[in-house]
This record gives structure tokens, C-alpha cells and sequence, in this order.
């Protein structure tokens, strides 16, 4: 569900840095929010603060939000330490793979463009969706 910015209640926080939250924003406006935050049903922030941050620096006026029913202390604190412990990033190599289709993907050889076109023009043919 969307949420106005200005409802959402922010109080104290495990996470101090909030890292680069314009790559983050940019990230957003590309691709949207791909995770939802989570708030409770007084609408103080569980988890999220960085997709948050970046959805006001973007100027949005509301975000999408999940609303849990969780009010108690302890109960919050566990979610969103839970939230930031249970990501892992790629690895290095991991990045250079992924690199690696991203670049032949928007660069293909000439066979690929070729036998790429041949694929698009037998989908138009026979009207098949991707």
C-alpha cells in the first residue's frame, strides 16, 4: 500500500550511516522500489530507513509500504536487525559475471543481433509474448 511521507514516524535507529543514498535514489528512479518498507500500524518505521531517505530525496510523496503488527520494543528491534543481517553481497566475481552478461546483453556479437532479429521477427510472425 502506498504511504504519504509525512505520516511515516521515524525513532531511533540502529543505523547510524545511511550510506550513498543518491546512488540508492537513483537506483529507485530507474528500476522503482523493489522492496516494500515496513512500518507498524501506528506507522513508525520497522524497516526501510534508507529506501525511506531516498524516496524524499527523489521528492516522492509516498512510498509502498507493508504495515505489520508489531508495537513492542523488542519485537521491533529484532526486525530490523533481522532485515540488515539476513543480505548478502555479490562478491567480486560475482559482479564481474554479472558485468560481464549485462555488457554482451546491450553489446551483442553480430551472430547474437542476427539470430536475435530472426527470433523477433518469427514472435511478430505468430504473435508469441515474451
Amino acid at each position: 500500500m502506498q504511504i504519504p511521507l509525512d505520516d511515516i514516524i521515524v525513532k531511533k535507529r540502529i543505523r547510524k550511516d545511511l550510506g550513498d543514498i543518491a546512488a540508492l535514489a537513483e537506483s529507485m528512479k530507474r528500476f522503482g522500489q523493489m522492496s516494500p518498507i515496513v512500518l507498524n500500524n501506528k506507522n513508525v518505521l520497522i524497516a526501510g530507513g534508507r529506501r525511506l531517505e531516498a524516496a524524499r530525496y527523489l521528492g516522492w510523496r509516498t512510498i509502498n509500504a507493508v504495515v505489520m503488527d508489531i508495537n513492542d520494543k523488542l519485537s521491533k528491534l529484532e526486525y530490523e536487525v533481522e532485515e540488515n543481517l539476513q543480505r548478502r553481497d555479490f562478491t567480486p566475481d560475482e559482479i564481474a559475471l554479472a558485468s560481464e552478461r549485462i555488457n554482451r546483453l546491450r553489446n551483442p556479437k553480430f551472430f547474437r543481433r542476427i539470430w536475435n532479429a530472426v527470433v523477433k521477427f518469427f514472435k511478430r510472425l505468430f504473435k508469441i509474448e515474451d
